[in-house]
């Protein structure tokens, strides 16, 4: 589908350093995303799939995978890759301070009650969740931002999980979030637009599904 443009994480990291604080808050110091849309660098070339609150870049190889509410709107975006899947949902933040700390606080707890082992750990953007459970290794990224959270989930077997990783950081970095100025509640999901052509597409599997 996407390539990765001309800008690589590890040649920015490089020259700039480590990223964010121990609040997993990115910094506009860092020189590394994930971006707000007024912040993201003039010189940019990566090429993103627009789903409307967040822009992705698509690692080469990858399938996209739709959650749909029967409602109609857009629960979640997967990329499905050759490693294991990664998810990258967007949400309403405060102006005042971060929701990362609270959020994991309520994932680390959510997460031992379904039985999985949890360790907080220092990640790309500070700490991050790493759970091993029965069916997945699973690393939650938190990363706070003008006004929005963004949330990055790779899952994927044992074996895999390093690599998995490394992935989601990667899409992470070149990941731009378009908050719009309405006001919303904190906590809120920013609303997923499809692409025209995979909306469409969706909307004919529904049919066939439908006529069978």
């Amino acid at each position: 589908m996407f390539g990765w443009g001309r800008r690589g994480r590890d040649s920015r990291q490089d020259e700039t350093g480590p990223s964010g604080n121990e609040d997993g808050a990115a910094t506009e110091e860092s020189g590394l995303g994930p971006y707000d849309l007024a912040e993201l660098p003039e010189d940019d070339a990566v090429e993103r799939l627009d789903l409307g609150s967040v822009r992705l870049p698509v690692p080469e190889g990858s399938q996209l995978q739709v959650e749909v509410d029967p409602a109609g709107p857009v629960r979640a975006v997967h990329l499905v890759t050759r490693v294991g899947r990664l998810t990258i949902s967007a949400f309403a933040a405060p102006r005042s301070a971060g929701l990362w700390p609270e959020v994991r606080a309520e994932l680390t707890e959510q997460l031992r009650r379904d039985g999985a082992e949890v360790a907080e750990r220092d990640g790309e953007w500070g700490p991050e969740l790493l759970a091993d459970s029965p069916r997945a290794v699973l690393r939650f990224v938190g990363v706070d931002g003008p006004r929005w959270m963004i949330r990055g989930v790779a899952a994927g077997p044992g074996e895999t999980a390093e690599a998995c990783a490394k992935l989601l950081y990667a899409v992470l970095d070149d990941t731009v979030v378009v908050r719009g100025e309405e006001p919303m509640p904190v906590r809120t999901p920013l609303p997923i637009q499809l692409p025209e052509s995979i909306a469409r597409h969706i909307q004919q599997a529904q049919n066939g599904e439908q006529q069978a």
